[in-house]
């Protein structure tokens, strides 16, 4: 079994996927979780973090690279990157760390257009926790959730600005993560398919 390195534009799939290979006995990594979970700790490096936080900063890739390495348990443990790395720089960092464990990097291609339209119409009642999309699961009532009766929310991760801004991010740094790890390394997956064909796609490669 492999370590698995999961990329994909915001919206491709790539924590359902996550969800799903973890009940083959992989680990999922966050790395916001885990920069969470250090500044919890009270340790040098988790106060170091929570004031980068706390002035809106963004935490540095080595620092990032520390935690990962601080956290891994690689000659135990299989896991799943989900959204890291986001750029060349951490890409390096990451393969370093995985040293000369075995990895596949999953590209979960995908139609922009269609995510953006999934995206910038999902509506959440924050109370029941549902979930609806103005084009394929509309509420009865426009606005309002259908079981708790409270008005719909369109987070601000959703609206068009943030959803485009996210995108370019993407799109700039999508090539060089993957030219990086190299052809023999990276399988492309069309993550239009349903979630179970996708998952299937990525067992074949991952388990041998």
């Amino acid at each position: 079994m492999k370590n698995l390195i999961l990329v994909g534009a915001p919206g491709s799939g790539k924590g359902t996927q996550a969800n799903m290979l973890k009940n083959l006995g992989f680990i999922h990594i966050s790395t916001g979780d885990l920069l969470r979970s250090e500044v919890l700790t009270g340790s040098d490096l988790g106060k170091e973090i929570d004031s980068l936080i706390s002035r809106g900063e963004l935490v540095s890739d080595s620092v990032v690279g520390e935690l990962l390495s601080k956290n891994l348990d690689l000659n135990n443990h299989h896991y799943i990157f989900d959204g890291y790395p986001r750029n060349k720089s951490q890409a390096k960092i990451l393969k370093n760390i995985l040293n000369d464990r075995e990895y596949l990097v999953v590209y979960l291609k995908s139609d922009l257009g269609r995510i953006k339209g999934r995206i910038v119409n999902r509506r959440l009642a924050p109370g029941s926790g549902e979930i609806y999309n103005l084009l394929t699961k509309p509420p009865l009532k426009s606005g309002v959730c259908d079981v708790s009766g409270e008005a719909l929310v369109h987070r601000e991760d959703d609206q068009v600005e943030v959803v485009d801004r996210r995108f370019k991010l993407f799109v700039e740094s999508r090539d060089s993560i993957l030219s990086y790890f190299g052809h023999d390394s990276v399988i492309e997956v069309n993550a239009d398919n349903s979630p179970e064909f996708v998952f299937d796609e990525i067992v074949k490669n991952c388990i041998k």
